[in-house]
């Protein structure tokens, strides 16, 4: 079983830009509602497309920098990073199905 993996300021390069396979990172805060929901589809997502890709999560409040560099302005705010370069940007929660393509679509 997949498991999404914390991404901060400190680990980010190791984590995005030096992974073999793409990575989401979810760009979420623990006060926000809609993250809330979007955690347990994230978490199946990574499941289902673990040789696919890997998912992380940044915490907003935690990792201010990381935010402001990605122009972060709402969130839930998920990005598809390839080779270390961001390819793909979903704003705002969606239903599984919807997510899932959309992420296919960027891979």
């Amino acid at each position: 079983m997949a498991e999404t993996i914390e991404i901060s300021d400190a680990n980010f390069e190791d984590a995005v830009k030096s992974s073999a396979l793409p990575v989401l990172v979810d760009f979420w805060a623990p006060w926000c509602g809609p993250c809330q929901q979007m955690s347990p589809i994230l978490d199946e997502i990574a499941n289902e497309l673990s040789d696919k890709i890997v998912v992380g999560k940044v915490n907003v409040d935690d990792n201010p920098t990381l935010a402001t560099k990605f122009g972060i302005v709402s969130i839930p705010t998920m990005i598809l990073f390839k080779g270390g370069e961001a390819v793909k940007t979903i704003v705002g929660g969606r239903a599984k199905a919807k997510l899932k393509a959309d992420i296919e679509s960027g891979l």
